[in-house]
């Protein structure tokens, strides 16, 4: 991995209308509509899969 950005407060992402869906989804179901918490919660899946390539 790569640390130079670690030191980063906030980075911004652009997500297409479909990713959205799926993260409104999810928060609905999974985090009590929280969508901050899908998105952690996506973000994490994704680390964890891109790692373990």
């Amino acid at each position: 991995m790569n640390e130079a950005y670690l030191d980063l407060e906030s980075v911004e992402v652009e997500l297409d209308e479909e990713l959205l869906d799926e993260i409104d989804e999810k928060a609905f179901v999974e985090h009590r509509d929280n969508r901050d918490a899908a998105i952690r919660d996506l973000l994490d899946e994704w680390l964890k899969q891109r790692d373990g390539d």
